[in-house]
């Protein structure tokens, strides 16, 4: 399918069904395996919740919330009637103040998910463009890396920083998605607010789960 094939395909597929299906805290509430999966990952506030909420033309598909850490489990998403591929909302990382427990509890959940995750075709990193790419999210590509999941890496907020700023920032982005094995050559660049990126990014998530 052509590019413009999927954009378009993407948008009618999520201007139709998309439902919330469930909260899995650990592994064995996860839904069974039937659909394609593609995972959203970024620290907490990066702006996960209003990208969802973007990407499914929804204002509260995702709750948005300005504790950090606040979501601790899995919560997946189904889209199109019948279900085509589920979108799977992952924990915030990197919140300094969660206690020790909680931070090795999400470790294990989110490593022994990737692993074991047999349908999840692409996870997309979201990078805050006001801060570029911190070693709390290298963290989290070094994880994907080990465990063999290709990942696209997005930035979010691009209307909150300036051109030249923003060049600045992608290209560093670039820079780093260079270094590690499983990451996707191509940076998107996204702004909920503005809707900059988003019919991309949506045609790459059913392109992904189209694989």
């Amino acid at each position: 399918m052509a590019e413009d094939d999927f954009t378009e395909a993407a948008r009618k597929l999520f201007a139709g069904r998309v439902e919330f299906l469930k909260s899995a805290p650990s592994l064995q509430f996860l839904p069974d395996a039937e659909v394609p999966e593609i995972a959203f990952a970024g620290r907490s506030n990066v702006g996960k919740s209003s990208l969802l909420n973007a990407l499914t033309g929804r204002k509260s598909i995702a709750r948005t919330s300005v504790t950090p850490g606040r979501t601790q489990e899995l919560n997946f998403f189904e889209v199109g009637e019948p279900t085509r591929l589920r979108l799977v909302d992952m924990p915030g990382y990197g919140y300094a103040k969660a206690p020790l427990k909680v931070v090795q509890a999400w470790r294990m959940l989110i490593r022994d998910f990737l692993r074991g995750r047999v349908v999840l075709k692409r996870t997309l990193v979201l990078i805050d463009s006001r801060h570029g790419v911190k070693d709390v999210d290298r963290e989290m590509l070094k994880m994907l890396d080990e465990s063999a999941v290709g990942y696209r890496l997005v930035l979010t907020k691009a209307d909150k920083i300036k051109a030249s700023e923003l060049e600045a920032v992608l290209a560093a982005t670039q820079v780093e998605a260079r270094k590690h094995s499983a990451a996707y050559p191509l940076v998107h660049v996204t702004s909920s607010e503005k809707g900059m990126g988003i019919a991309e990014l949506r045609a790459a998530v059913l392109e992904d789960a189209s694989i």
